[in-house]
């Protein structure tokens, strides 16, 4: 469905023009601009400030159209490839000498690392590391965005800033990792999906326990799906956690520390299984698609991973649990360029329909601020 904007027509009328609206809003005059457009969908906080400012309900600024038109579908001649092709799967286009060209990506790339120094020493306990530039100009890093998270779909985020001129670096980190990371001041932003297990909240209380009131902003990125990866066609009959109980049945678990991990641990515990039951439950993938390729390559029967994990290999899945993902980020880096233009993209249509298309997310809520 698409959101009906009516934000042009009450500026207009209240006399607004729409850089003095920005900035009694708070946001730059193109946000102002992209909401008229209905290519930006703000969040319940500008949502909120600009009907005060304009004097009108919420409802009468922005309303959700159910006649919202089918997505786009054009036809493409795929390429050939050693992945089995099936829909579903995310592909790239091109359009090479007047024909559209569709490409399954490669889910593991094999080419080289992005880099732009070599190290040279570790550096002792306490010492800072040394490292050798490829490159004499600063400005390439000192601009960047660092976000650790263990989001699989922070290629798309991280493909928007790029149009926008901002280059971000992602650190696939579990959600305690990422979080520890952050209280370090080592990285701008991290995503964390660790839900309390007393009140069934995401994020929040974990949030609370490690950062000083109000020394950061959290704000929401996605809900997604979590259950269960197996093999096309679930040789194994898995139906539920009950099932990697059995003896003919092995996964590969996530580390300590991770959200996936704590939610399997949960799910044992609540079902009295105790974890040396578990074929596999000592043996380790760090992250969502590392994990969900061994169920792809035949090394396991399962493991616990998202929805858009399962999608990328071509894998069936067993929902669990839907979950909500946030990006946590430092007060004092709110201001940062990447920063703004992070939370300026939750925002957008253009951003939603690609994270959605890939499977498994639900983007109502990105971009809301909870604290």
């Amino acid at each position: 469905m698409n959101v009906e904007c009516n934000l042009a027509y009450y500026r207009q009328k209240r006399g607004f023009s729409a850089i003095e609206l920005a900035k009694k809003t708070e946001v730059n005059r193109q946000t102002i601009y992209a909401m008229e457009a209905g290519t930006y969908v703000p969040n319940t906080a500008i949502a909120l400030k600009l009907a005060h400012i304009l004097d009108v309900e919420v409802e009468e600024l922005f309303r959700l159209d159910y006649t919202d038109a089918p997505a786009r579908v054009e036809a493409a001649e795929l390429m050939p490839s050693d992945q089995e092709a099936q829909p579903g799967l995310p592909v790239q286009i091109c359009e090479v000498e007047d024909r559209l060209v569709a490409m399954l990506p490669a889910p593991v790339v094999w080419g080289l690392p992005p880099a732009d120094a070599v190290l040279l020493e570790t550096g002792k306990r306490g010492s800072k590391a040394k490292i050798q530039l490829f490159n004499n100009e600063e400005k390439m890093f000192r601009k960047r965005l660092l976000i650790a998270g263990c989001d699989p779909g922070i290629s798309v985020l991280l493909r928007q800033l790029q149009r926008e001129g901002i280059e971000a670096v992602s650190a696939y980190r579990n959600s305690s990792q990422a979080l520890d990371l952050l209280k370090k001041s080592m990285v701008h932003v991290a995503g964390s999906h660790i839900k309390d297990d007393a009140t069934g909240e995401s994020n929040l209380p974990a949030v609370k326990k490690q950062f000083p009131r109000g020394s950061v902003a959290v704000v929401s990125y996605a809900f997604w799906e979590e259950g269960i990866v197996i093999a096309r066609g679930n040789p194994k009959g898995i139906k539920g956690i009950e099932d990697l109980a059995r003896k003919d049945v092995t996964i590969v678990n996530r580390e300590p520390g991770s959200g996936i991990r704590m939610k399997l641990d949960s799910f044992l515990n609540k079902l009295g299984i105790p974890a040396g039951d578990v074929n596999g439950y000592e043996t380790m993938a760090s992250g969502h698609l590392p994990a969900a390729w061994q169920v792809k390559t035949g090394a396991v029967d399962c493991c616990l991973a998202t929805k858009t994990a399962a999608h990328v290999f071509g894998l069936d899945f067993i929902m669990l649990e839907r979950e909500r993902y946030d990006l946590v980020i430092r007060k004092q880096n709110l201001n940062h360029p990447g920063v703004q233009a992070l939370l300026d993209i939750l925002g957008r249509a253009a951003f939603r329909r690609e994270l959605e298309g890939l499977g498994g997310y639900d983007t109502q809520v990105a971009g809301n601020r909870l604290i």
